[in-house]
């Protein structure tokens, strides 16, 4: 029998169309994927609405708060500082999740006031969405008004006031609101080796509750022997402060006082004004602000609320006088101050370079 005599190019075209066939394969499957649409996604704080229980604390800096965002899915878009963050996040159409905090808050602790704000946001295709922060106290405080009965009666007794995150020990002269996830808080009395629960409230955010513990005229073994009352003018719900504020006048008159970036735009006319923001660019025209190095000009830069931003219309203009604030503070010699926070002393002119300016700088503060 003759053996069948394949041609070498027959057997070739077939070999390389059982190879391309994959490959076209995967690119028609790539073809039939919709392409992916894209929106905007920008985030700020609504400075005059920052608002806490009515407590002595160093009021938190935003650009400090630690941002998160997140897709649908839980993939993380952003995690790190607000002040870090870029001004706008392009992303893919569909809805985010955004939670911003002034800092972690694991277990409870005294005098450690949390606020932060949480949102939920749908970016449309092509479209843009503002966020809106609105940070207020999210955690909840508790402190004790402790009766000089009491230290009489138990002296060898230890108050704890604790929940499923921790406890903390309240002593007899402690001043200092003990802060805790909201939820149960317990009082526990630690006495001759024994813990007793006193008591038990749910607190809710924002709340500070003050509870009375008093010790009976003639006290025994008893647990009814201790006195719990709360007392309820304490209850600092909705009684707060406004931490920073649009309102013209207020604040600027120091650097611990300063005025932000977005303040000093509604104080045009104001003279000695301290206004903080970051430094983020300079050689200033009327139509543009250089953000990256090499830097031509020493007579102007340009300050921000973050110092991630890359927008003109971010930027207050900043003249720098001749003399030490120039040597100081110009780029072309110092282009390391980028992204470097700094108060400044001047006066608010409504226009420098055709934005909101700070002119005549007379003083500064490096941070």
């Amino acid at each position: 029998m003759r053996r069948k005599n394949f041609s070498s190019a027959g057997m070739l075209s077939r070999l390389l169309a059982a190879a391309l066939f994959p490959v076209m394969a995967a690119a028609c499957d790539r073809a039939s994927v919709e392409p992916v649409s894209y929106g905007e996604l920008r985030l700020g704080f609504h400075e005059a609405d920052y608002s806490s229980t009515r407590v002595s604390v160093e009021i938190p800096d935003t650009n400090d708060f630690i941002l998160s965002v997140t897709d649908q899915t839980g993939k993380v878009i952003y995690s790190g500082p607000y002040g870090a963050s870029p001004e706008i996040m392009r992303v893919p159409e569909g809805s985010y999740d955004i939670s911003v905090r002034s800092s972690e808050f694991l277990r409870p602790a005294f005098s450690s006031p949390l606020f932060g704000d949480d949102k939920c946001v749908v970016v449309p295709a092509g479209g843009a969405v503002n966020v809106k922060l609105e940070c207020v106290q999210v955690n909840s405080g508790i402190r004790l008004m402790i009766s000089p009965g009491f230290l009489v009666a138990y002296p060898d007794g230890v108050l704890f006031v604790g929940s499923d995150d921790g406890r903390l020990m309240y002593g007899y002269s402690e001043k200092r609101i003990a802060y805790f996830n909201p939820g149960n808080v317990s009082l526990v009395l630690s006495d001759g080796g024994t813990d007793r629960i006193m008591c038990t409230r749910t607190l809710e955010s924002r709340e500070i509750l003050t509870l009375g513990v008093q010790v009976a005229s003639a006290p025994d073994e008893s647990a009814g022997s201790v006195s719990i009352t709360v007392d309820t003018s304490r209850v600092w719900t909705d009684d707060g402060f406004v931490i920073g504020g649009d309102g013209v006048g207020n604040g600027g008159d120091s650097a611990d006082d300063a005025v932000s970036v977005n303040q000093a735009r509604n104080m045009v006319g104001e003279k000695d004004v301290w206004v903080t923001g970051y430094i983020v660019g300079g050689d200033l025209t009327r139509t543009s602000v250089s953000f990256s190095p090499p830097f031509d000009s020493a007579t102007n830069l340009a300050i921000a609320a973050r110092s991630s931003a890359s927008s003109r219309e971010s930027c207050l203009s900043v003249e720098l006088p001749a003399g030490d604030v120039r040597e100081a503070l110009n780029l072309p010699a110092h282009p390391d101050l980028l992204g470097r926070q700094v108060f400044l002393c001047g006066d608010i002119a409504e226009s420098y370079f055709g934005l909101v300016g700070v002119k005549g700088v007379n003083d500064f503060v490096l941070k």
